[in-house]
């Protein structure tokens, strides 16, 4: 029997970016304020339809940039985070969006275009409630990056090239939101082989009287062996 691909019902794909960086020590989402219907004038993430001739990572690039103006991603983690299929998710027809996770360190300020009326960073769970189901997948996101932390050395992408390990050490505390001892996450970063390496003869100031901090770099390792657990909820120092 022959395929008929008039059978079916025509539904959309779309991409939707959960895209989040460190800023003056608190977690931000980049946002856009919709210039069209539906959800004209609310908060949302970046994203929009695929292409027919592109895939769903260049498509998500591709309206990160048209959307928010960063044309440079060099610095830019990207993965994806996972389907969402509701049937009753978009109110203009069936639209199955494939969702991705994006970290960027010390990244420009956005400015709106395409169909984004403006775009901002906007502190973590300080927007109100976002268009469509994207309070959903940024929820998603901020707990896959939270548990990969444990596990991964993905904290380094939240950093600049050169940083401090109070630098990193920040990125846990902020994306976990709890207080992490310092002696202990300083020895256990750097009992981790390839997780960081100093970079020779390199300090920072760090606005204490002490001596300068000394500035490390992300190492070859993917993966934290052993992991870097976040504390319990009763409170247990990583």
């Amino acid at each position: 029997m022959d395929y008929d691909k008039y059978a079916h019902e025509p539904f959309a794909v779309t991409v939707d970016l959960a895209v989040l960086t460190i800023a003056e020590g608190a977690l931000h989402a980049l946002l856009v304020e919709r210039g069209q219907e539906p959800y004209a004038g609310h908060w949302a993430l970046p994203g929009g339809f695929v292409h027919p001739d592109e895939s769903a990572e260049t498509a998500a690039r591709r309206e990160l940039a048209e959307e928010t103006g960063l044309s440079d991603l060099s610095g830019l983690h990207l993965e994806q985070l996972r389907t969402y299929s509701e049937p009753d998710r978009d109110p203009r027809m069936r639209v199955v969006s494939v969702a991705f996770a994006a970290l960027l360190p010390d990244p420009p300020e956005p400015h709106g275009g395409s169909d984004a009326a403006e775009a901002r960073w906007v502190p973590y769970g300080k927007a109100g409630p976002l268009a469509f189901d994207h309070d959903r997948i940024l929820a998603d996101a901020h707990e896959r990056v939270g548990a990969k932390l444990e596990y991964t050395c993905l904290a380094t992408a939240f950093c600049p090239p050169e940083f401090t390990l109070g630098e990193l050490q920040q990125v846990y505390e902020t994306v976990w939101g709890t207080t992490l001892d310092r002696p202990n996450f300083r020895r256990k970063v750097l009992a981790t082989p390839g997780f960081v390496e100093a970079v020779p003869g390199a300090a920072r100031l760090t606005g204490g009287r002490g001596k300068p901090a000394a500035l490390y770099r992300a190492g070859p390792a993917a993966t934290l062996h052993p992991p870097l657990l976040r504390p319990s909820p009763e409170g247990r120092p990583a």
